[in-house]
């Protein structure tokens, strides 16, 4: 059996509740949903990079990637992603974004699948994402 380990980038807070922000087994990988908030600074509350769906997603996907990074792994590991929207006029918005983000990060091979579906998330809060990964 191969041991699981829980996975929390220096740029994370602790969970608020009993889960990890990502967790590796094998070479499985599985990044839980992030959402956008700044970097940990220590004595400053977890706080959103901005009022925009822009901002916020562009910072969600930071935050998935330092998980992805933090597990030994890249975009181009990852199988599945899952965006979470608490507005579906903002689908094409971040349809935009999400497009600008990945044509950055040099993939070698074909993008992820992806989902998105809309949701309740805490007040402030437009978007949340999570990333499926294989390594190896």
């Amino acid at each position: 059996m191969t041991d699981k380990t829980a996975l929390t980038p220096a740029t994370h807070t602790a969970p608020p509740a009993r889960f990890s922000h990502g967790v590796k087994k094998g070479s499985i990988l599985q990044v839980a949903g992030q959402v956008g908030f700044l970097p940990h600074e220590e004595g400053r509350a977890p706080t959103p990079a901005g009022p925009t769906l822009r901002e916020q997603t562009l910072q969600t996907l930071a935050n998935v990637k330092a998980v992805l990074e933090e597990g030994g792994a890249g975009w181009d590991d990852v199988m599945m992603i899952r965006v979470y929207l608490t507005d579906v006029d903002h689908f094409a918005e971040m349809n935009e974004v999400y497009d600008a983000y990945f044509a950055e990060q040099g993939l070698t091979g074909p993008p992820a699948a992806r989902t998105t579906v809309y949701v309740g998330l805490p007040a402030g809060l437009l978007v949340e994402i999570d990333a499926l990964a294989v390594l190896g």
